[in-house]
C-alpha cells in the first residue's frame, strides 16, 4: 500500500526532527559513554542472534531468486554476527575524532588558531543488500557524534529492522538519545524521496549500493553526497609481472568474495605476458568457476572464454565473471583504465621499478595498489578501522570513510582582547 503524500511528507518531518534532536544531545556526549553504548551494542548482537538470524532466513527466502554473489551479501550466520559485534569493539578502540585539535597556531599578535573536530550532524544512509553494513554504519556514526537514518534494501528489510532495534536498544541501555540511530521500516520509495529534498535537516546523504541508486540519490540530493560509484576494478598484469605472483593475486581479487564492491572485474594484460602465461591463468580462474569475457586478442589464449561485448568493459558484475584485455604495454593500459575505471581501485603486478611508478602516478583512483589484490582496500585491512563506505569522489573524503571522515571541524579562535582595527 503506498502512503498518502500527507503521510509522507509528515513521515519525514518526524524522522528528521527527532534525528535533529538526537544528533545535538549527542555531540555533548563523552567517548566513554558512545564506547560504553558500542559494548552494549556488541553484547546485544550476541544475545539477539536467533532473532536477528531468523529475520535474516526470512529476507533470504523472500529474496531467493537473487544471483548467488547477491544472495552471500544478504546472508547473516554466526560467524558474520560475531565479526559484526568484534567490528563494534574494535570501533570502541579508536580515538574519538570529536574535540580533537587538529591543528594549533598562535598568531604574532597572541590570537591562538585551532581547528576542532566537531560532528556533521545528521547522516542519511542508503544502502543495499549487506546487513552487516547496518551495525557498522550506526557504530561509526554514533562514535563520531552523529544521529543516522538508516533505509536499507527491500531485499534485507527483515534482517536491518532486527540489527537496528539491537542498536536502538542500547543506546537507551548508555544513557544515549535512541534516536541518534533510526530506521526507515517502509518500503516507499517516496519517502526516501522526501528524506532527500531535506537539506534543511540532514547534513550528509551516503548511498551504498548499484550505480543506479548512486545516480538517483545524486540527482534528487538537496545536501551534500558521499558517492561511492560502482567499482569497476582492474588488474594490470604488466609484462614483467611474476607469474605465480599475478595468478595468486589475480584469483584473491577475483574470487575471494566477488560479490563486493573491490572485487576485480577485469583482467588487463600486457600482450607478451598474456602469450606466455595467460593461458594458465585463466586455466586457473576456470578451475574456480569464473566465467572469463574475453576481447579478440585475448580469446584464442582462452580456449573456454567467451566473446565480450562492448558493455562489457564498464560492467560491475559482482558475480564470478572477468572480462580480460590484451594490451600493448602500459601507455595502452593507462588510457584503457581512465576510460573504463570507476575511480575506485586498480593494481598492477609488476617487477619493473618504472612501470610501477608510471601506473601510480598516472591512475586516477580512490586506492591504487601495487602487487597486491584489490580486495585490500579496504578500511580495517589498511590500518584504519571500520569504515562506512569507500568513496569514489574527490572532495571531503577519498577512499575507505571511517569516523574521522565522518565529521568535520571549526575553528576556535582564543584571545585576550585582540581586535583587527
Amino acid at each position: 500500500m503506498v502512503a498518502a503524500p500527507q503521510t509522507i511528507e509528515a513521515s519525514g518531518l518526524a524522522l528528521c526532527a527527532r534525528a535533529r534532536s538526537a544528533a545535538r544531545l549527542l555531540a555533548n556526549a563523552t567517548t566513554s559513554q558512545k564506547n560504553r553504548w558500542l559494548e552494549l551494542h556488541a553484547v546485544a548482537l550476541e544475545q539477539q542472534a536467533p532473532a536477528i538470524l531468523r529475520a535474516n532466513r526470512a529476507d533470504m527466502e523472500r529474496s531467493s531468486k537473487l544471483s548467488p554473489a547477491m544472495l552471500d551479501r544478504l546472508r547473516l550466520d554466526d560467524s558474520r554476527l560475531a565479526g559484526m559485534a568484534r567490528a563494534l569493539r574494535e570501533i570502541a578502540k579508536l580515538p574519538d575524532p570529536v574535540g580533537e585539535i587538529r591543528t594549533a597556531e598562535s598568531r604574532p599578535n597572541g590570537l591562538r588558531v585551532e581547528k576542532v573536530g566537531v560532528p556533521l550532524g545528521v547522516i542519511l544512509f542508503i544502502y543495499e543488500s549487506r546487513p552487516n553494513v547496518t551495525s557498522d554504519a550506526a557504530g561509526l556514526c554514533v562514535k563520531a557524534g552523529n544521529a543516522i537514518i538508516l533505509r536499507g534494501g527491500n531485499e534485507a528489510l527483515e534482517s536491518n529492522r532486527a540489527l537496528a532495534n539491537a542498536a536502538r536498544d542500547s543506546l537507551a541501555q548508555a544513557g544515549l538519545p535512541a534516536d541518534a540511530v533510526q530506521f526507515v521500516g517502509t518500503t516507499d520509495r517516496e519517502l526516501v524521496g522526501n528524506l532527500l529534498g531535506r537539506g534543511d535537516a540532514i547534513d550528509l546523504v551516503i548511498p551504498r549500493g548499484g550505480e543506479d541508486l548512486i545516480r538517483r540519490v545524486e540527482a534528487q540530493a538537496r545536501m551534500p553526497v558521499l558517492k561511492h560509484y560502482h567499482g569497476n576494478c582492474h588488474v594490470y598484469v604488466e609484462s614483467t609481472a611474476d607469474p605465480a605472483m599475478a595468478r595468486r593475486v589475480v584469483i584473491d581479487a577475483k574470487c575471494q568474495r566477488p560479490g563486493t564492491c573491490n572485487a576485480a572485474e577485469k583482467l588487463v594484460v600486457d600482450a607478451d605476458w598474456a602469450r606466455r602465461h595467460l593461458g594458465d591463468l585463466g586455466a586457473a580462474l576456470r578451475e574456480r568457476g569464473v566465467t572469463l569475457r574475453a576481447c579478440p586478442r585475448s580469446l584464442p589464449l582462452l580456449p573456454s572464454a567467451t566473446p565480450a561485448k562492448d558493455d562489457d568493459w564498464d560492467k560491475e558484475y559482482l558475480d564470478i565473471v572477468m572480462g580480460v584485455k590484451v594490451v600493448d604495454g602500459i601507455g595502452e593500459a593507462v588510457d584503457w583504465i581512465s576510460v573504463h575505471g570507476s575511480g575506485h581501485s586498480e593494481a598492477i603486478i609488476s617487477s619493473s621499478p618504472e612501470a610501477i611508478g608510471r601506473f601510480v602516478r598516472e591512475v586516477d583512483a580512490a586506492a591504487v595498489l601495487v602487487n597486491a589484490s584489490t580486495r585490500l582496500h579496504d578500511g580495517g585491512e589498511m590500518g584504519l578501522g571500520a569504515e562506512i563506505g569507500i568513496s569514489t569522489g574527490k572532495f571531503h573524503a577519498r577512499g575507505p570513510c571511517g569516523l574521522r571522515e565522518l565529521t568535520s571541524y571549526k575553528y576556535i579562535l582564543r584571545g585576550n582582547g585582540q581586535t583587527r582595527g
